[in-house]
């Protein structure tokens, strides 16, 4: 009685073990490499996929599988969409040589403004030398 018992749960167990893996698998596509099909998918394939994920992450996140989990991380935060990178190849290269030409010319520009301009006859040796002469025999102190 007891052996007969304990064999049909076994078996209830089991069938409906089996049934839970079918439902979730027929329900599910192959999420396998999703990064690099999504863009080959149509936009109905799209969204039918992002509305079985979510379903999906309504469950408890220890039962997904680690291809589920990559799948609705992509989904959610991947590099599709508006999110969509739009950089060219080699724009850090040519970012980096306008903005050395631009300070490079900015530099030129800056010096050839001053290169006309003489300097004030203040600046000259013999005018610092008689500047110190006077505020010595005037004792003027320089830090009051």
């Amino acid at each position: 009685m007891l052996r007969s018992s304990s064999l049909r749960l076994c078996q209830t167990v089991a069938r409906s073990h089996t049934r839970r893996s079918a439902s979730t698998t027929s329900s599910v596509p192959s999420l396998t490499n999703l990064e690099t099909r999504w863009k080959t998918l149509s936009s109905e394939e799209q969204s039918t996929l992002t509305k079985q994920l979510v379903d999906l992450q309504k469950k408890d996140w220890h039962e997904l599988s680690l291809d589920q989990k990559r799948a609705a991380y992509y989904v959610a935060f991947g590099p599709h969409g508006p999110r969509e990178p739009r950089d060219e190849p080699n724009q850090g290269i040519k970012v980096l040589a306008g903005v050395t030409i631009s300070v490079i010319v900015s530099v030129l520009l800056f010096k050839w403004s001053r290169h006309g301009i003489p300097t004030p006859r203040t600046f000259d040796k013999e005018w610092q030398e008689a500047t110190n002469k006077l505020m010595r025999e005037q004792n003027s102190n320089p830090i009051t």
